[in-house]
């Protein structure tokens, strides 16, 4: 008893913890320790995904690392245990830690050797279709070298090469735990996708690990056979016939888990569009006088060292528009029904990264200066494109912007962010024949066009804000007059 207290007084597990607003769970991207390292109070030891943004986390405490509890690519639940510090190093002999622990699996896997029924679909209106292929029987691990010695004198004979002799240390297929191969779940999909043994796959990774190298270095020999068909007529077009049998699903297709931020935006995408009755409307605005106010501020002083461009102007006008119609800036409360306005404007600006389309906004936005509002704008691109953005800064929005010109697309019909009242999609702005002064000439021209939730705004309202945002970009003098 005394031994197990000093153990547990020894080591402190650290838990996953809620980096968002409710998060359930989050996906372990990167490990930046491994079992062995020092690390101290406030490192960052990993970095994961939520249904949000990547976070990173930093431990609470020093010490040595002593076990990982999930590998990469794993999704934890919050409250799981992630990682184990030994606190009091050298203080006794620790309990070695698990075989091959930077690679544990969850402990629900052992069901994932069961044949699937079928997949589960990821998206409304979207699925996978059930996998028609079948595995093949397990074999046992005594098989393993026969197994992987035939593969290659197959191989070998197809290409003409006498067959290597065996490998020196076949038994490397069959990890010693339990006689079960290690191998990370997608590995394991992949195999089954095959219909490939585990047991019978000769493993390259660390410590034993099978990789999908691995699996598909198994497959190669397997298919080979099925390659070469005995000689057909010159009248049967040869690699026609033969293609299905040399081309595998896995290298006609290619499937992307749906999970983290691009989950998130799906769900909420299908619940706005299926929650909130959309309505867009349209409107095409000469914005050249904009366009040389934008070239005018980038030579002031009092914009030196912030990012200058039509979008600023832009959000400008939005406020503006907003602050001449606070209607518009309301949300719908469904449990109450009631209508909550709202009497400040975090300004969402959608941004496209490596993980996805994110809208972090920009916190009372209403309040900021024109080198406020730059600054704020530039701090949160740069911040989204290094894929740092925080749940709390995606958190509470009211109204968004987002910029397909860059594009170079006309306009769109945007869907609302979920629990926001509109979203102004802003168009490619291009030199185009319009009637200015009663002359045709070439002018700076884009497409607004504004979605809005027609519970919480109608017709009229929203007419007078995407009337508004194209008055003021055609004549910018408006931000001073009506501000």
């Amino acid at each position: 008893m005394t031994t197990m207290t000093e153990t547990s007084a020894r080591f402190r597990e650290f838990k996953m913890p809620d980096v968002g607003e409710g998060l359930t769970e989050a996906e372990i991207l990167k490990w930046f320790v491994q079992p062995g390292d020092t690390v101290t109070d406030g490192q960052v030891v990993c970095e994961v995904e939520t249904a949000k943004a990547a976070v990173e986390l930093p431990i609470p405490f020093d010490g040595v690392v002593h076990e990982l509890r999930f590998p990469e690519g794993t999704t934890v639940d919050v409250g799981q245990v992630i990682i184990a510090i030994d606190v009091a190093p050298g203080s006794g002999d620790a309990p070695a830690p698990a075989a091959a622990a930077p690679v544990r699996e969850p402990a629900a896997e052992p069901e994932a050797e069961a044949e699937p029924k079928g997949r589960t679909p990821v998206l409304v209106g979207y699925g996978v279709a059930e996998s028609s292929t079948k595995r093949r029987p397990r074999k046992g691990a005594s098989a393993a070298p026969e197994a992987a010695a035939v593969a290659a004198a197959v191989q070998a004979e197809l290409n003409g090469h006498a067959a290597p002799a065996a490998p020196a240390a076949p038994a490397a297929a069959v990890p010693a735990q339990g006689g079960r191969p290690l191998a990370k779940p997608p590995v394991r999909k992949l195999a089954k996708d095959l219909g490939i043994d585990l047991a019978t796959v000769v493993p390259t990774g660390k410590d034993g690990i099978i990789t999908r190298e691995d699996v598909h270095a198994a497959a190669a020999p397997a298919a080979a056979p099925a390659a070469a068909p005995a000689p057909a007529p010159a009248a049967v077009a040869p690699a026609v016939a033969e293609a299905p049998a040399v081309v595998s699903d896995s290298a006609r297709e290619t499937r992307i888990p749906v999970k983290g931020v691009r989950k998130a935006i799906a769900q909420a995408m299908v619940g706005s569009a299926f929650t909130a009755p959309h309505v867009t409307e349209f409107i095409t605005v000469d914005v050249t006088r904009t366009m040389k106010l934008v070239a005018e501020l980038k030579e002031d002083k009092d914009m030196a060292g912030v990012r200058v461009n039509p979008l600023l102007v832009i959000a400008k006008a939005l406020l503006v528009a907003i602050k001449r119609n606070p209607e518009v800036n309301a949300a719908w409360d469904e449990a109450n029904q009631e209508i909550v306005q709202k009497h400040y404007v975090n300004l969402g600006i959608a941004a496209a990264t490596p993980r996805g389309l994110i809208v972090p906004n920009i916190k009372d936005a209403h309040d900021k200066t024109l080198p406020q509002l730059a600054a704020a704008l530039g701090e949160l691109v740069t911040t989204a494109r290094d894929g740092k953005t925080s749940p709390a800064a995606m958190a509470g929005g009211t109204v968004t912007i987002t910029n397909v010109g860059v594009f170079g697309v006309d306009t769109g019909t945007p869907i609302l962010n979920s629990g926001e009242s509109a979203i102004l999609a802003v168009g490619a702005i291009k030199l185009q024949p319009w009637v200015h002064k009663g002359k045709v000439k070439p002018r700076q021209v884009t497409t607004l066009a504004l979605s809005f939730d027609h519970r919480l705004v109608d017709g009229e309202l929203g007419s007078k804000v995407l009337a508004d945002v194209a008055a003021i970009l055609e004549q910018p003098k408006r931000l001073i007059t009506w501000a």
